[in-house]
């Protein structure tokens, strides 16, 4: 197969998060054809094996994406479509420099594609008793010359609030006025812990996804989705402790918390990536950013020499231009090669 290929036919299964039951089957079939041992574990993720060693080196990947199909094209180079950057190029990536590499003795290289990354973990949080690597790479979008050491924290908050119908003349705030006081506080709070702080690695990051309100005739309701980037250094349960006070009788609901992790870079995989990028004219730099991903649920917990990479610019994560420079997938491929083969 035309390495190019499988990256192509990977982005034309449509696969948000919770529906990757086609890209699994698909991996696991061309990961056989590859070379690989496959399979699918109990949640769903699709697993390649090479080798039986000692030494696991596990590629962590995801195969889901968020939401909107977009057309596949390549167009002046570039590879367009939902997953090309956010992650299916990243794990095409390890997929094809596995298979170029091949069996290597004392080591075991597990590829893995996880199911439900941008929503709940739940893929990379089965492989958390179930793999012990020595180390592991995720995929995700750095740029080829760039290593990701590390990923700011993530908090999901709602906030319900169901009130009766009141006039356009009675007196207090209406139950949309309570949620927007809700929303400024956070925001105060937020720009209070953030004062003089210029690295956005180390701010407190609040965003309003959603805002809805609904009247029944007899009672007024407002819903409000939002998301927290958590740096290091903020104290998460008094937060929570704050909002719940703010919510002033509203229902605030928190999930899908992740702590920041930041991992170091003095060991051997680092060097690896280094020496290999730069055999190729890459200048590398080390990369923090400013979401969340499976490094910040396996990274803690298995405790190895672990970074993020792949290609691609996450600045089109999640957006409708999402597409990849072949050139630079290609040069990803070759240096995941090198450094599968060095660690």
């Amino acid at each position: 197969m035309d390495e190019l290929v499988l990256l192509r036919e990977m982005l034309e299964i449509y696969s948000p998060s919770g529906q990757e039951e086609e890209i699994a089957a698909y991996l696991v079939t061309q990961m056989r054809v590859l070379g690989f041992r496959t399979y699918q574990d109990a949640v769903g993720n699709a697993i390649g094996v090479l080798g039986d060693g000692e030494r696991e080196i596990v590629l962590l990947g995801h195969m889901d994406t968020v939401e909107g199909f977009i057309p596949i094209r390549l167009k002046d180079g570039r590879l367009y479509g939902r997953g090309a950057v956010d992650a299916k190029g990243p794990l095409a990536t390890f997929i094809l420099a596995a298979a170029r590499v091949g069996p290597l003795p004392g080591k075991r290289v597990v590829v893995v594609g996880a199911v439900e990354e941008e929503s709940t973990s739940k893929g990379a949080r089965y492989l958390l008793s179930s793999l012990s690597p020595q180390m592991a790479v995720i995929g995700e979008p750095s740029g080829w010359q760039h290593v990701t050491l590390g990923y700011k924290g993530r908090l999901l908050v709602t906030y319900r609030l169901a009130a009766s119908t009141r006039h356009s003349t009675a007196q207090g705030p209406s139950a949309s006025e309570r949620a927007i006081e809700f929303w400024n506080k956070l925001g105060a709070y937020a720009r209070r812990f953030n004062r003089g702080e210029r690295f956005r690695f180390h701010t407190l990051d609040p965003t309003l996804h959603k805002i809805t309100t609904y009247n029944g005739g007899f009672e007024e309701e407002v819903a409000m989705n939002m998301t927290l980037r958590i740096p290091f250094g903020l104290d998460v349960p008094l937060l929570k402790e704050n909002m719940r006070a703010w919510a002033n009788g509203a229902a605030v609901g928190f999930s899908g918390e992740d702590a920041p992790f930041k991992a170091d870079k003095n060991n051997p995989l680092v060097r690896a990536f280094l020496r290999a990028i730069r055999a190729r004219g890459g200048h590398p730099t080390f990369k923090v950013k400013l979401g969340t991903s499976d490094m910040n649920t396996v990274g803690p917990v298995w405790g190895c020499p672990i970074v993020a990479y792949g290609p691609g610019n996450s600045a089109l994560d999640h957006t409708p231009n999402e597409h990849v420079h072949v050139e630079e997938f290609y040069k990803a491929i070759e240096v995941m090669e090198e450094v599968i083969r060095e660690t």
